[in-house]
């Protein structure tokens, strides 16, 4: 007979869930998953889930025989990414050139761009510039004035090499966001498929961006935050991959037992090193590159070295580290910190070369010369001159961008850009019957416009999912959940504290990314989990299905205002659904 006189638990007929403190019991019925309620199988698993493979019934219902169907299911982690990135790259690509106009910030980074590449410095152009770039096919004379510009060098450096290959005009200052456009759909499908550990989703969530409005005009725009949502969503991919790689690493280096399976290890998870870790220091020099096209590439920076820390964290508390976060702290955040900050500085600095190298007697770069002028003296003085004069240089246009404040017609508030509250008009013309690709029986005026608008009905699921994420994220510890919120969280909740400034809804490109994979995420759940029924699996399909063709509806109908094609008056009345977009 076993005594239980001896035990200290009081409670020994209870079931564990009860013997858990009351908050927990309090935030099951919410969700909740404590660490102890894991799954418990090997830990390679847990470190590194394998992928979803389709059920055998797919085939079985399309009739394809066994070998066919391996075939397609060894090639479809890159087969299925390609085939929605080339349906995105052609609908990027299809008449990029139109409208032959120099449309909203185009005025400032087309020429901008231009003057990079030859002279290594922006310049002032003429009042009628854009006039002369397109009547003389680009053939004009560049500029000597410097100008004064508020945007690091990359961006523009990026729109400048497709001019450079196919000519200053708008098809060459568009082609390079385009390319960047459709290869950002290529990174969001793979990343999607590994962070999923499904295909399926992966695809999806890039084909959502595909079909995304605000992407699309962004992607055939030549502006800088198309660049810099490619140079995150890179960043970000390439810190997936590390995270997987480096649990790869740890899950090798924990002891099997006796009948093969992995199990935790305490010494282990505390002092195991990750190695040089090289996809870490590609994510920094990404993120050196999203800082050089726009500031607000900083956020994102330390949003991602918290993150990146964060799993490292996990995956030593699942290897069985006893102090996780001091682990971390003692072996990998030094180690995070030099793939990341210092790289991007660099990076950063090295954009500014073509500045750095021009003249200092007054006809080289805007205030190149300010440390050998205005700038003598004071304590500073054993820096190089070119150091303190580019210190200049960026304090005046932080100065610039925190009391940026001037009127204009589309700014809107950060608040209202999730429920795309007030799109940004780039072009707009009245063209008359039977000019410009208005019908000659239209009767009145067309409207001809593009509108940097997103997909509504695809913003508009995505505030649900972005409920859904941070359910997951704070009350399942999904580590993907909370992967999406930090990217999404990184682009956004910064331009709160400038309430003030003039600010546009197209900032939020940069996010849209991890929007899509929010939508995607809940539509997997909306599908269901592995091994449910039939019936929850067709219901669950049926209802994603049609969600997802009412996006892609939703975007075929708004495709004359991504675009510029002339349509009816009446017909542009019919999709301002908001009078906010008019």
């Amino acid at each position: 007979m076993t005594s239980t006189a001896s035990s200290t638990d009081l409670r020994q007929g209870q079931a564990p869930h009860d013997q858990r403190p009351s908050w927990q019991q309090r935030l099951r019925r919410f969700g909740y998953t404590p660490a102890q309620d894991a799954p418990s199988g090997d830990v390679r698993d847990r470190l590194v889930p394998p992928y979803a493979e389709p059920s055998p019934r797919l085939w079985q219902v399309l009739g394809l025989p066994p070998v066919l169907a391996e075939r397609i299911t060894r090639w479809s982690g890159w087969g299925g990414p390609l085939l929605v990135t080339l349906m995105a790259g052609v609908m990027r690509f299809w008449n990029l050139g139109s409208p032959r106009a120099v449309i909203f910030d185009e005025t400032y980074y087309a020429k901008d761009a231009w003057a990079l590449v030859h002279r290594g410095y922006e310049v002032n152009w003429d009042k009628n510039a854009n006039d002369l770039v397109l009547q003389s096919h680009g053939h004009l004379a560049i500029p000597t004035d410097a100008a004064y510009v508020v945007h690091p060098p990359v961006g523009k450096y990026v729109i400048g090499l497709g001019e450079l290959v196919f000519g200053f005009d708008p098809f060459g200052w568009r082609f390079m966001t385009a390319l960047l456009g459709t290869l950002s759909v290529l990174l969001l499908c793979r990343i999607g498929r590994r962070m999923f550990r499904s295909t399926f989703l992966g695809c999806l969530a890039g084909a959502l961006m595909a079909v995304d409005g605000l992407h699309f005009v962004m992607s055939r725009t030549s502006l800088l935050d198309g660049v810099l949502m490619f140079f995150v969503v890179a960043a970000f991919g390439c810190l997936v991959v590390d995270r997987d790689r480096s649990r790869q690493r740890l899950a090798v280096a924990l002891p099997a037992g006796a009948d093969g399976r992995v199990r935790p290890d305490a010494d282990v998870g505390d002092t195991f090193r990750f190695g040089l870790r090289p996809w870490r220091w590609a994510a920094g020099l990404m993120l050196g590159l999203a800082f050089g096209t726009k500031w607000n590439g900083l956020y994102v920076l330390a949003a991602f070295c918290v993150m990146a820390v964060l799993w490292d964290v996990g995956a030593r508390r699942t290897a069985g580290a006893r102090h996780p976060y001091r682990a971390a702290l003692k072996y990998d955040t030094g180690l995070t910190f030099l793939a990341t900050v210092p790289v991007a500085i660099g990076v950063y600095l090295l954009s500014w070369i073509g500045w750095i190298l021009s003249p200092t007697d007054g006809n080289g770069g805007y205030f190149r010369n300010w440390a050998e002028t205005d700038g003598k003296g004071g304590n500073w003085t054993f820096l190089p001159d070119w150091l303190r004069s580019l210190w200049h240089y960026e304090h005046e246009v932080y100065n610039f961008h925190v009391h940026l404040s001037s009127p204009h017609t589309y700014q809107s508030n950060p608040w209202s850009w999730i429920v795309l509250g007030r799109p940004v008009s780039y072009f707009y013309e009245s063209p008359s019957p039977g000019a410009d690709g208005c019908p000659a029986d239209a009767g009145q005026k067309c409207a001809r416009e593009v509108l940097a608008i997103g997909t509504p009905l695809l913003w508009w699921a995505a505030c649900f999912a972005i409920l859904y994420v941070l359910w997951r994220w704070l009350l399942r510890r999904d580590w993907r959940a909370g992967a999406i919120a930090c990217g999404i969280a990184a682009g956004y909740l910064p331009w709160f504290m400038y309430q003030e400034r003039t600010i546009f809804l197209f900032y939020a490109v940069v996010f849209l990314p991890f929007l899509c994979l929010a939508v995607a995420m809940l539509i997997g759940a909306i599908v269901g989990p592995p091994g449910s029924s039939d019936t929850r699996r067709v219901i669950g399909a049926s209802a994603a299905g049609v969600l997802v063709l009412l996006i892609t509806w939703n975007f075929i109908y708004f495709w004359p205002l991504y675009t510029g094609t002339a349509i009816p008056i009446d017909s542009w009345r019919s999709r301002m659904w908001l009078d906010t977009w008019v």
